[in-house]
């Protein structure tokens, strides 16, 4: 049957529309056809046909609906309808161009051109597309964004498949086994991480519970086990704390407990980030309770990490920590210098850029706490460098991490912070250019951490706003003066009578 152009009368167009979405269909598109006057009957039906049968599935031979099952076929239909409630540039700067990846269950992934349609469709619209999914598959699904990868070779399937998979999944490509650098202060969270991966479920081995300070590591090997079970064909979840939180409040508030509690309960590895944040959130430990006990009671391996060991976390019911002792804790340590040399080395070996030696060891020797601050500073060099088109010596280096410093939330230190070392390094017969630099002679460095100390007692100051004060000396290095002061003034009379007239003076002052 041919289209007769835009003549066709409102009575043909509803035949023609019944024929194509069947009559529930019609039913509830007819309020927005008649707010917008059956624009379709008036400027080319046939157009408007076409995207209909795309948005609704064209019939089969027995007039049943076709299903859409990939990813793209979707996302396809999805932009039908957003191209109708977005304008026209926000659809354009934006839509255009996106591309459904996968989806597997409630997680549907979204390839995007660039960082900024990512972070501009994860902050403005993501609702209205996962309302728009959840038209269209009948079912609640949490949308992720992920950066087109560029292929300058013809692809690869399977290392395709398998990296929107991983993606799909939450984990960072990059978080794996092999890269993972192993040193004296993670070797035992990395064998157990690499047996529970390879042998899931043995029972001294679940749950894994992996503690540390922040940025040393816990996620990329929790994350490492998530990509290894993805490649033994297993089902992992892995989820924040505070991320499990949100959903299950979701879940009660939408009345979806069923499918949150299928989503968790039906996981081969089931992960869990950060799981202090549920602590003192009674429903949601009740939920992750029985949660935990359905999988372990299933053999299901689980694998858990805080920045503390159990036994440290006071808001969480006594029968979780208790749970978590099960298997085996252990805690990853700041890495030695050899290993901060090596993470250096692989990182910039990754990023593809001529580092010397020198630099790297530099960087090692300065940042000893903290792996994503080790990063996170030779990111920094690198990107000095390469704007200013020159090569990465110790100097720009040393430039590049001054300006850093120089860019951070400038510490509080209140106004009589010269005067404190001031008056300092006048008790001890020293000037306050001798506190402020480098030098280590006893006297030198025992009025430094006289002036930290009473810097400390006398403000609100942190250890590293403190250690701003003095040139941009580490917090450890404040927190270890502080803490030698304090003890030698109950052994040494001299010294405490020094730390009293510097007390004294400083409030005759205020």
């Amino acid at each position: 049957m041919g289209l007769i152009g835009p003549q066709i009368s409102a009575k043909l167009a509803t035949e023609l529309l019944l024929e194509i979405c069947g009559a529930g269909t019609i039913i509830k598109l007819f309020i927005p056809l008649a707010r917008v006057q059956w624009f379709a009957a008036a400027a080319g039906f046939s157009a408007y046909l076409s995207n209909a049968a795309c948005l609704f599935g064209e019939r089969s031979s027995r007039g049943s609906p076709k299903r859409m099952n990939s990813a793209k076929e979707i996302w396809e239909a999805a932009l039908g309808e957003l191209q109708l409630q977005v304008n026209k540039s926000n659809y354009k700067t934006f839509f255009k161009g996106t591309e459904g990846l996968a989806y597997d269950g409630d997680r549907f992934l979204i390839g995007v051109s660039n960082t900024f349609v990512s972070e501009y469709l994860e902050k403005n619209q993501r609702s209205l597309i996962e309302k728009t999914l959840l038209g269209l598959m009948h079912r609640g699904v949490n949308v992720r964004f992920q950066i087109k990868w560029a292929q300058e070779t013809a692809p690869d399937c399977k290392s395709e498949v398998r990296r929107n998979n991983s993606a799909l999944y939450g984990f960072n490509p990059k978080y794996t086994f092999d890269n993972f650098i192993i040193g004296t202060g993670n070797r035992m969270a990395h064998a157990a991480a690499l047996s529970a991966a390879e042998r899931p479920s043995e029972q001294s081995y679940n749950p894994l519970f992996i503690y540390s300070a922040p940025g040393l590591g816990k996620t990329h090997l929790v994350q490492s086990i998530g990509h290894k079970a993805l490649e033994n064909n297993l089902c992992p979840v892995y989820v924040s704390g505070e991320q499990f939180t949100n959903e299950f409040v979701a879940a009660l508030r939408e009345r979806r407990t069923e499918e949150f509690r299928a989503k968790y309960r039906s996981a081969d590895i089931l992960i869990v980030d950060d799981i202090h944040f549920i602590g003192g959130k009674e429903a949601t430990e009740e939920s992750f309770f029985h949660t935990f006990n359905d999988l372990h009671n299933a053999g299901r391996q689980i694998v858990i990490t805080s920045d503390r060991p159990p036994k440290s976390m006071p808001l969480l019911q006594e029968r979780l920590r208790s749970r978590f002792e099960w298997g085996l804790a252990v805690d990853i340590q700041p890495p030695d210098f050899e290993s901060r040399l090596a993470i250096l080395q692989s990182k910039a070996q990754q990023a593809q850029a001529d580092v010397s030696p020198d630099v790297l060891d530099m960087v090692a020797q300065e940042l000893r706490k903290s792996i994503r601050e080790l990063e996170g500073s030779l990111n920094r060099i690198i990107a000095y460098a390469r704007l200013l088109h020159t090569h990465v010596t110790p100097e720009l280096a040393a430039r590049a991490l001054k300006d850093l410093a120089g860019t951070r939330a400038l510490p509080e230190v209140p106004s009589s912070s010269q005067g404190i070392i001031g008056l300092v390094a006048e008790t001890f017969d020293l000037t306050a250019d001798d506190l402020l630099g480098r030098g280590r002679c006893k006297e030198v460095a025992q009025a430094r951490q006289v002036a930290m100390y009473v810097m400390r007692q006398q403000s609100n100051c942190s250890f590293s706003d403190i250690g701003m004060a003095f040139g941009g000396r580490n917090a450890s290095t404040v927190s270890h003066a502080c803490e030698k002061v304090s003890q030698d003034v109950e052994n040494s009379y001299m010294l405490r009578r020094k730390v009293d007239d510097v007390c004294k003076k400083l409030s005759s002052e205020s």
